[in-house]
């Protein structure tokens, strides 16, 4: 919310900049819960009011908030997806990720332009959406909360641009358990940092004073996530005990790149658009187109960063977005107009094709 509102006070007196404002705090809001409904819950009840009153259709509100929702949850340092992706085909995730700044970044500004060029008609903005305060007013009288924020974007920052890793003070700690493979996703580089940052916000008392709740609360809300990724993780287990990844392997490496890169990605997109879920898309098609790409000549990063892409693309379009339904019911429940998420879905494709041309961008030039 300190974000949310500084950046309206320096930005968003503009209508456009209102909505870029909005669609950047979403953004950091995913990046950092690493899940698009928790995000849209999260910011969303603060801002659809705000969209609405710029004359937004419910279907155009909708879809700026998945948009941002979505963006955040690739974005690193958690993106579920690249990291994910990077695992199957035994990736560098830190190469990945630092690649998916980049092209999340580009997807961000784009989708930006995209959503001030269509949805926004008005000239100004309303008089009660202006903030009554300035940004640095806002921001000293509430740095304190910032302060956990700040440590985590400047670890990331810091590891990923400079290589200064502030985790090489617990490695002995941590050592033991990344030998443990059913145990070193808990002690993965971000996860680490995450821990840090928890620990850090141990020492405001409101914070400690709720831990419990928080704790059970945040427990219910990574329920549905982790079932999902667990179920996934037996499935993709059964597949290489059964031997399907190797022979299905094999076939695909018989088939002309061009084919097995076309047919890999119309594969992931209508298994995201059945399913809702980039999560199912991964376990089932990405286990096995992943090797197969690699096996002509395409590097794991690159192949892991089509991936990750390819199966947000799929998961946002029509006709089974489970983020598009939230929201959907979100907008309906505070605006109180009937919203079509079909046609939401159908705004939101812009990004979608913005992803999957990136992935085809790493696989056929970078490689």
């Amino acid at each position: 919310e300190t974000v949310l509102n500084a950046c309206r006070a320096r930005f968003g007196r503009s209508p456009k900049g209102l909505v870029c404002v909005i669609m950047f705090t979403l953004c950091l809001s995913g990046s950092l819960l690493g899940e698009s409904v928790a995000s849209a819950v999260v910011i969303g009840a603060l801002i659809i009011g705000n969209l609405d009153e710029l004359g937004m259709t419910p279907e155009q509100t909708t879809a700026t908030i998945v948009m941002g929702c979505a963006l955040g949850s690739i974005m690193p340092p958690i993106s579920q997806a690249s990291t994910m992706a990077a695992g199957l085909v035994g990736a560098d995730p830190d190469a990945v990720l630092n690649w998916t700044y980049l092209t999340i970044g580009i997807i961000f500004v784009l989708c930006c332009i995209y959503v001030c060029t269509l949805f926004i008609k008005v000239k100004t903005i309303p008089e009660d959406l202006i903030p009554t305060k300035t940004a640095s007013q806002i921001l000293k009288e509430n740095w304190p909360a910032m302060v956990p924020l700040a440590f985590l974007a400047l670890a990331v920052i810091f590891r990923s641009g400079f290589k200064m890793d502030i985790l090489v003070f617990i490695d002995p700690i941590i050592a033991p358990v990344k030998g443990i493979r059913v145990l070193s996703g808990l002690v993965y580089n971000i996860t680490c940092l995450l821990y840090m940052t928890l620990i850090l916000s141990l020492f405001y008392r409101p914070v400690r004073q709720q831990f419990g709740d928080i704790c059970v609360q945040g427990f219910k809300n990574v329920v549905p996530t982790i079932s999902v990724q667990a179920c996934a993780a037996f499935l993709i287990g059964s597949f290489y005990i059964g031997g399907q990844i190797e022979a299905t392997s094999a076939f695909l490496t018989t088939l002309t790149p061009a084919t097995l890169i076309i047919g890999g990605l119309a594969a992931m997109c209508l298994l995201g658009m059945l399913t809702g879920s980039q999560t199912t898309t991964q376990t089932i098609v990405f286990t096995m187109i992943g090797p197969a790409l690699i096996a002509t000549g395409i590097s794991p990063v690159s192949a892991a960063i089509a991936g990750g892409h390819w199966a947000m693309a799929g998961q946002g379009m029509p006709p089974a977005d489970v983020v598009t339904f939230a929201v959907a019911g979100l907008v309906n429940g505070i605006t109180g107009k009937k919203v079509d998420p079909i046609k939401a879905m159908l705004y939101a494709c812009f990004m979608c094709g913005c992803m999957i041309l990136a992935g085809l961008i790493f696989v056929c030039f970078v490689r």
